[in-house]
């Protein structure tokens, strides 16, 4: 593999910057820390794991963007104002903390697949090969792609997607007005390709969340309801964005044959899923944990074997996890807050009436249509996903069925993805495309949730009907 690697790979500069500082070792050693609590089963590794992510984000609270600041802040005195009036349990605080190292945990683990991105050419010219074929297939081929390398990838697939394409526009000279058909075209089918992951993925951080608090609900469960609004999603941007694909298809430069790298990178995602299934076959883990283990287990292992530089992968590793500080400080704030504020209603204050078959519906559409509505305000979507989530919890506890419930969450996670000008994901469509994240959120993405409403709410009440 080694003589292997020079064809496959190429090597990229990777940012030394921010992990120059004692301060930026504090927040890998706080996703190793994570990852073996979840091997061990020890909580204290959590407790730990947490105590090095609240170092680093102390120290290093000036390079956090403001959003990141805001909400570290909001949730030390939430979680403050619980401890002064006598609220805070042992069991409130360990969960707060757990929910937070796992989270952090969650995404500086599954990032670690960017190393991997750096290196194979086979992504230079992504855009070329998936606006190959008949344009009428185009737009599935692009959300269905968006949503497998998401799924893997998880943020790392928009840095892919959003700055090929950048890079594509400029090397062609394509400018203003066919650019922003492009960009409208191409990254509006990107970030909705994102928004399947929540609906189909057992990776997904919205899965990981409610499964985690409801453990009666599974990614197995849910899926076959979130499949069809996956399927929802997916035919009516094909119908919508159809005329769009066919204009720039005729664009693209035509490859002879596939880029170096190809069949080695899909070898490792191969080898990836298969080792995920082979954990949540063979151990109690779910799939959210088996992908925490393994994407970094695969992503550093091949860069040892192909590059025999240890001490240059763990820099690249540590440098890479310190880049995803304002969305690992975003997740880890928004579930240590929704832990301890869905932990604080009691099941008794919920109205028994309203936990009945007939009030399922009207629950599943509420929680369904809070999460996108909070987005679009600048609340984080994980925040509120994880207070509902938690109340779901406690409706669990009354003896309702929480199915629908839960399917109406994972929805209204999926359009809190399109909808949140604040998002990383739109945030990093918007910085790659040069355009405003409100137009992302709100010009592009609107229209289209607004058309996809009749139909999921049609879905929701046959699942509490029938």
């Amino acid at each position: 593999m080694h003589g292997a690697s020079h064809d496959a790979l190429r090597t990229v500069p990777f940012p030394r910057h921010s992990c120059a500082t004692m301060s930026g070792a504090w927040l890998p050693v706080g996703v190793l820390l994570e990852l073996l609590a979840i091997v061990s089963g020890l909580d204290a590794l959590s407790y730990l794991a947490c105590g090095s992510f609240v170092c680093y984000f102390t120290l290093a609270f000036r390079q956090l963007e403001r959003y990141a600041q805001l909400l570290a802040v909001v949730t030390m005195l939430c979680l403050l104002a619980v401890t002064l009036t006598g609220r805070m349990t042992p069991q409130r605080l360990s969960g707060a903390i757990e929910a937070a190292a796992f989270y952090a945990g969650f995404l500086g683990s599954l990032g670690q697949m960017q190393c991997l991105v750096r290196r194979f050419d086979a992504l230079r010219r992504i855009h070329d090969i998936l606006l190959g074929g008949r344009p009428l297939w185009l737009y599935p081929k692009y959300a269905l792609a968006s949503c497998t390398m998401a799924s893997v990838l998880n943020f790392g697939m928009m840095n892919v997607l959003c700055g090929g394409l950048t890079e594509t526009l400029d090397q062609r000279g394509i400018h203003y007005p066919q650019r922003l058909e492009w960009l409208r075209c191409l990254l509006g089918v990107t970030l909705r390709g994102f928004a399947l992951v929540p609906l189909i993925a057992p990776t997904s951080v919205a899965v990981a969340i409610v499964t985690r608090e409801v453990p009666a609900l599974t990614w197995a469960s849910l899926l076959p309801y979130t499949a069809l609004v996956a399927g929802t999603f997916l035919l009516i941007g094909w119908g919508l964005e159809q005329h769009r694909f066919v204009a720039i298809s005729g664009q693209r430069v035509r490859l002879e044959r596939a880029p170096a790298g190809t069949m080695t990178l899909m070898v490792l995602i191969g080898v990836l899923l298969t080792a995920m299934g082979g954990i949540v076959a063979t151990t109690e883990l779910n799939v959210s944990r088996a992908a925490m283990l393994m994407v970094p287990g695969v992503s550093v292992g091949f860069l040892l074997l192909a590059e025999r530089r240890p001490q240059e992968t763990a820099r690249e590793v540590a440098a890479n996890t310190v880049a995803l500080r304002n969305e690992m400080c975003i997740f880890a704030s928004s579930a240590a807050l929704g832990s301890v504020l869905a932990s604080l209603i009691p099941v008794e204050l919920i109205d028994p009436a309203l936990l009945s078959a007939h009030h399922e519906l009207a629950l599943a559409v509420a929680g369904m249509l809070i999460l996108p509505a909070a987005a679009a305000l600048g609340i984080a979507p994980i925040a509120v996903l994880s207070f509902l989530a938690g109340v779901l919890s406690r409706v669990q506890e009354a003896d309702v069925s929480v199915l629908t419930i839960g399917t109406g969450l994972v929805v209204g996670f999926s359009l809190a993805m399109m909808l949140s000008p604040f998002g990383p994901s739109a945030m990093t469509l918007a910085r790659f495309g040069r355009i405003s994240k409100y137009t992302v959120a709100f010009g592009w993405n609107a229209p289209f949730a607004l058309v996809c409403l009749p139909p999921i709410m049609t879905l929701l009440a046959l699942m509490a009907w029938l």
